[in-house]
């Protein structure tokens, strides 16, 4: 027989009619070696893609051979059947025989045929990729798994350890939930400290459930400690995520024990203070401080057993008390993990490096004919200025300021909290750390005598609780609740409310949380909305159940829209970052027919329980919201919501490529409110990427019939556009000369000016020093700018809550500190053109005599008579544009291609990659400076005396040298009026 197959596989024009091969292998008088033969035959790709069709209506007689236990080579027979499958297109069948043909099934694919290509190896990858799917499904659902799938999962998996594929067998093993197999592959590595990095990258940017990240992060933290290059500030982000703040307290505690391992812990603290919440680094400070509390009760029980009447006593007394050098490394870890020392240096670099174009914040003041413009402008200008402590254009322009009545009176007042974001040092120093925010709002601050109205004396509350914002102090929270408790007015109590949720948030405090809800149940429309929101300001992410049924309880109550509003933002930050957790309560809500109210508080949840995490099946049920609820404010929430979702950036052109592809048609819907959203979405997904498909799908918008569609794509432009040069993104200065336009023409609608206002000030925030971020430097989800982000979308409703987005608003710095924590003089090189990432130029001043430049008027009588000089006039015209433009060429052509930044540097997000350290120099970071933010040095001539950065003074900086030194600005003196 082996003759008759050789002869008919080799005939003109490939095997063909395979009649009679096929009746042999039916018949039953052949034996089963020459099945076998004949299975054999069919097995090749150069037989079986010609002769396919005719193997096909014998199927279920080879199906029955492989499972005929008495075949000799019934696993070759469910390999064929597997093929004739596969050719089938039937590939759930294809998967099934490939693995009853066991280890028959090669991983490897055959070498290429020469006569029908790559088929083996179509075949191979098919059959593993549904494999793997299948697996994975099994997996997630937790059905009953087929040993035969685990036995190919498993040979996969030995495969590419076998060849040393490790990136590829960590992947697949987060994909298919096998913790085991990530850490063999780290355990197999080589390099097992990188391949730990990038295993902490996926895990915490992955899509997973709570559960296995838990699981994969303590075997993470586990091989991380018992790597001889332990990284402490991996393992740092693992225990963030894992919420074990004792473990970090232990470990920071080991650290300052050992000669340059404060390095390290002071890198870990300002690390905390960046991704952790103000409820877990103050229980990592309790558990620090817990490691020192005897040794300091035996130098008290040891002090009054000293004689103190001689001298030999006080002696004994000076030697017994603790040493500054001694006691300095403690003191400085505890103010970084308090935020005093991240704020402080972030205050100097923004001073430092403020480049507010005053001339703008002049011309806006200039055109302003209405109260909402005077309100925008006044909080454009506390945006422009966020952190810099410059407020030169309030103490310039105190008569214009004084036109500001009732609510405008509390947003002008509550801007003061964003210039003087930092300001709550004395010198600098940590010690009477209040009294320099208390003494800058005291001609504000609520007296004994109560005004009537109580306008200033409550944005003063709220500008208090901005500058305290994340980090406040227990007498700053206890100030605010004592305020609470003796406010008299709805304006007070509102400030107050806005207040003491800010400096409380994150901490679960029960007693705040209890006093706000009793200014709720004072059922005041105002005071309620601002409550509202503050108690999920301090309940963040607790999703705590007792807070969940009241908030939800009062919200059905009450009558007032107001707190109804206030409620839902509030019981929205509850459920931020508990993803699946939260999906009990959001089921409570979501799909309550009867409340729309109840409707958005649910798809609101629904964002911040699943912020960054981009899981596909939450977005399409965001998406039928937006098809199917009749109530327009679910709508526009539910858009809003994916904009939230995809805003992942570790990956700076995913998730906004993502978000466009989910948001573009709603950017065309026939619902104003949609396309609202859709604009708000794309802006939160892309802010400060400079997106390019992002920008063209918003610009249309800027000319839609609706004010308020306008005035929200000039705001998602504006996120998108910040901190975008002319060389890397050519519209952003075409966006500026639009938001000039809207500014200043007399006929713009006012809607839509406020938000060209506002989002003028979003463009040059911080001095444009500062970009907008719902995800810090490692890529985890940050709270603050996830809630300041939230909280300032409830503008739509409350021009008040435009001061929040301060809180997504994150310096673009590079840092780097010293032992002492101080900026020593040093320069870091970036290898990439200055230009690339310079401030955007200042507006120039109008001249008087390019208004008197007329041109001369020509008659046609003149242009007969002078032909000649027509011509002349031609050549003029055309050569001056092109030496204009020669000279603009001129510098970028003969820019070097490197340049060096001093410290403190600016360095925006696309800059980070082009980072590296200047060659000798004397210092070393602790991690790499293309992380940004405050990088801890060591140095490496420790004896010799380091020339440090000169802290500058707050008040902001000057051009004049000469100039004298500015004066804290008048209090304002506001005649209150209804008009």
């Amino acid at each position: 027989m082996q003759f008759i197959i050789n002869n008919w596989k080799s005939r003109a024009g490939g095997p063909v009619d395979a009649s009679a091969f096929l009746k042999s292998l039916r018949s039953p008088r052949s034996l089963a070696k020459e099945k076998e033969l004949l299975i054999d035959l069919f097995d090749d790709w150069d037989v079986l893609t010609n002769t396919w069709f005719e193997v096909a209506d014998c199927a279920s007689f080879i199906e029955e051979l492989s499972e005929d236990k008495s075949f000799p080579a019934r696993q070759k027979a469910a390999l064929l059947a597997s093929k004739v499958a596969f050719c089938l297109e039937d590939y759930e069948n294809a998967l099934n025989f490939a693995l009853s043909a066991d280890t028959h099934f090669k991983l490897t694919p055959r070498p290429r045929s020469k006569t029908v290509g790559d088929k083996d190896d179509e075949y191979v990858n098919k059959i593993i990729e549904i494999a793997i799917d299948s697996y994975k499904r099994l997996k997630n659902s937790g059905d009953k798994m087929d040993p035969r799938l685990e036995a190919l999962i498993n040979r996969i998996f030995q495969r590419n350890l076998d060849k040393n594929e490790l990136l590829y067998v960590i992947g697949l093993a987060l994909d298919t939930r096998r913790i085991d197999m990530v850490e063999k592959a780290i355990v197999k590595s080589t390099e097992s400290h990188v391949l730990l990095l990038e295993t902490i990258q996926k895990v915490t940017s992955a899509k997973m459930d709570v559960q296995l990240r838990t699981q994969l992060l303590d075997v993470l933290v586990k091989l991380f400690t018992s790597n001889k290059h332990a990284d402490f500030v991996a393992i740092c982000q693992c225990l963030i995520k894992l919420n074990r703040p004792e473990d970090i307290g232990r470990m920071l505690d080991r650290l300052m024990a050992h000669p340059n391992g404060d390095l390290i812990a002071y890198q870990i603290a300002f690390d905390l203070y960046e991704n952790a919440s103000q409820q877990f680094n103050n229980r990592v400070l309790e558990t620090y401080a817990s490691f020192h509390q005897p040794s300091a009760s035996a130098s008290k029980e040891e002090k009054p057993a000293t004689p103190t009447s001689t001298p030999e006593g006080q002696k004994d007394q000076k030697e017994q008390s603790p040493k500054p050098e001694e006691s300095a490394p403690m003191a400085r870890l505890k103010a970084i993990l308090r935020g005093e020392e991240t704020v402080k240096h972030h205050m100097q670099f923004l001073i430092k490096n403020n480049h507010t174009d005053m001339l703008i914040l002049k011309e806006m003041k200039d055109c302003v004919r209405t109260a909402t413009a005077h309100n925008a402008t006044l909080m454009a200008n506390g945006l422009m200025h966020l952190g810099t402590t410059c407020d030169d254009f309030l103490r310039d322009n105190l008569d214009w300021i004084s036109k500001a009545t009732n609510w405008n009176k509390f947003n002008a007042v509550s801007t003061l909290g964003l210039i003087h974001k930092a300001c709550f040092y004395d010198d600098f120093s940590c010690a009477g750390h209040e009294s320099a925010a208390m003494k800058l709002l005291d001609p504000y601050l609520p007296k004994t005598e109560p005004d009537q109205y109580g306008f200033k004396e409550g944005g003063s509350l709220f500008a208090l609780g901005l500058i305290h914002a994340n980090h406040g102090t227990a007498a700053c929270v206890k100030y605010l609740r004592e305020q609470l408790s003796a406010a008299q007015t709805s304006a007070v109590r509102h400030g107050a409310c806005l207040g003491l949720g800010l400096a409380a948030m994150g901490t679960q405090n029960q007693d705040v949380y209890l006093q706000l809800r009793d200014a709720l149940y004072l059922d005041d429309a105002v005071t309620g909305e601002a409550a509202g929101l503050a108690m999920g300001l301090v309940m963040v992410g607790s999703l705590n159940s007792p807070a969940f049924q009241d908030m939800v309880q009062y919200t059905c109550d009450t009558q007032h829209d107001k707190i109804q509003r206030g409620l839902r933002t509030g019981i929205a930050l509850l459920a931020y970052g508990r993803q699946d957790e939260a999906e009990s309560y959001i089921s409570q809500l979501v799909d309550v027919k009867s409340n729309a109210m109840l409707r958005s508080t649910g798809v609101a949840m629904m964002s911040m329980a699943y912020v960054g995490s981009g899981r596909a099946n939450v977005v399409s049920r965001l998406l039928e919201k937006v098809a199917t609820d009749p109530n327009n404010d679910v709508k526009r929430f539910a858009v809003m919501g994916i904009g939230f979702l995809l805003s992942k950036q570790v990956l700076i052109h995913i998730s906004p490529s993502i978000c466009k592809d989910y948001v573009g048609m709603l950017v065309e819907h026939f619902n104003s409110h949609v396309r609202y959203g859709a604009a708000m979405a794309l802006g939160i997904a892309c802010a400060g990427t400079g997106y390019k498909e992002a920008i063209s799908l918003l610009e249309p918008l800027l000319s839609a019939k609706e004010n308020y569609v306008r005035q929200g794509a000039v705001i998602a432009l504006s996120f998108i556009y910040v901190q975008q040069t002319d060389v890397g993104c050519p519209k952003v200065g075409e966006f500026r000369k639009q938001l000039t336009k809207m500014t200043t023409e007399k006929g713009e609608d006012s809607m839509a000016k406020f938000g060209a206002i506002i989002a003028q000030g979003i463009l040059d925030i911080g001095g444009r020093n500062m970009t907008i971020a719902l995800h810090n430097r490692s890529g985890t989800t940050d709270m603050g700018g996830v809630v300041g982000m939230m909280a300032f979308q409830q503008f739509w409703y409350w021009h008040s809550m435009v001061p929040f987005i301060s809180l997504a608003c994150k310096p673009t710095c590079l840092i780097a500190l010293t032992k002492d924590l101080q900026m020593p003089k040093m320069e870091f090189k970036s290898n990439a053109r200055a230009s690339l990432f310079a401030y955007p130029p200042a507006l120039e001043s109008k001249k008087k005599e390019e208004h008197e430049k007329v041109e001369t008027a020509v008659l046609s009588i003149t242009h007969k008579k002078k032909p000649v000089k027509k011509g002349e006039e031609k050549m003029e015209v055309d050569e001056e544009p092109k030496a204009k433009e020669e000279e603009k060429k001129a510098v970028p052509d003969n820019e070097p291609p490197t340049h060096t930044i001093e410290n403190p540097a600016r360095v925006v997000r696309l800059q980070l990659k082009t980072l590296s350290m200047v060659e000798n120099s004397r210092y070393k970071p602790v991690k790499s400076i293309t992380y940004g933010g405050i990088i801890m040095l060591l140095d490496k001539t420790p004896d010799q005396k380091a020339e440090l950065v000169v802290q500058a003074v707050a008040g902001g900086t000057t051009l004049d040298p000469a100039a004298p030194e500015k004066q804290p600005h008048s209090t304002f003196e506001i005649d209150l009026k209804d008009n």
